[in-house]
Formats: C-alpha cells, structure tokens, sequence
C-alpha cells in the first residue's frame, strides 16, 4: 500500500498520531494521556508544522515540530549537555524536530526519512536538532544517513527512563530522497 506524505492537522488529528505513537514507542495510556496536553500546546507554538503520513486513509505515521527556542522546556534540559560539549549555539536558528513515528507495520519502508525531510525542506532555519533514545537504533541510523550528528550523549530528561543523544544536522538535510523501499 502507497504512504502518502502530506499536511497535517496535528491538533484536530492528535489521538490518531499518539495512537501511531504509542504503537511505536511503547506507550501506556498515562503517557498518552500526558503527550496529548504537550502536543497540543506545541501545535500553539509559532512556526510549529506537522505533516502526516497516511496509507489507505489511515495514518501511519507523523512527525512535527517548531522553531526551536531556548526558553522552551526541551532546550533548558539539553542546554547545559550541549554546553559541555561545545555545542550549545545549535539551540539558535534550529528547527527542532520534536517527534518522528511510524508505525511498526510501516517502518523500512521510507515513510521516516519522506516525513523529515519534507518538513525540513520548508523551514527557513539553516539547521535542525532532536534528540533520539541513545542507542545504536534504526532511527538513528536514518537520522545519521541524512546528516545528523551527535552533540550531546547520555541526556538525562526528568522522568525518561532512558538517556537520549541530541543530534543536529544542516540544512538542507544529505541523502537520498523520496526513495521508494529506502529507510
């Protein structure tokens, strides 16, 4: 089945992508239930888009974000691993891509890599940043084949159970696009 990537509404269509996400991540209801208050009050933030990913009508898969700015949550977190590494003037003109997600059923297919370059591809800021679970991932390797690089290892978000990488690219991102059967 053909995934078309397109705009989305993410406010109006916010179960439907925590579904995705849950499905993905391993989400329980509780942090669903948590997620949802955040995207929605993300989806206010100025110059914040989203884009979907759908296939038979459904959505499989989503990915959003926002100009980033260092008075928002993520970036005071990741802010002081960045510093240490020298790294922490990519918080300025950065796109931050705050959640990417396919569907399990519909992952390695390309649908991740059509969804993150297509909403990067519309961005007027030079580079983009996210942070990503810290562990040799298939999705980090799609961010890695794109231009990515680790800035920061072994972040420590409240109430993750795992440390995360934060990882920036320039602009436009590298690699193959709009592949059909690519990661």
């Amino acid at each position: 089945m053909d995934v078309v990537i397109g705009p989305l509404d993410l406010a109006a269509h916010v179960d439907e992508a925590l579904a995705v996400q849950a499905a993905a991540f391993g989400l329980g209801p509780d942090e669903v239930a948590v997620r949802r208050q955040i995207v929605l009050r993300h989806m206010t933030h100025p110059g914040a888009r989203a884009l979907g990913a759908t296939a038979g009508g459904d959505l499989v898969g989503f990915v959003y974000g926002m100009p980033n700015d260092r008075a928002h949550w993520w970036s005071t977190v990741v802010e002081p691993y960045l510093r240490a590494q020298g790294n922490d003037a990519w918080l300025d003109d950065s796109f931050v891509i705050t959640e990417l997600h396919v569907h399990p059923a519909h992952q390695s297919r390309g649908a991740g890599r059509s969804l993150i370059t297509t909403i990067t591809d519309s961005v007027p800021e030079p580079r983009s940043i996210l942070s990503a679970i810290d562990t040799e991932s298939p999705a980090r390797g799609l961010y890695r084949s794109l231009g990515y690089q680790d800035l920061a290892r072994q972040v420590l978000f409240p109430s993750a159970p795992k440390p995360y990488a934060v990882m920036g690219a320039p602009l436009p991102l590298r690699g193959p696009r709009d592949r059909p059967g690519g990661t």
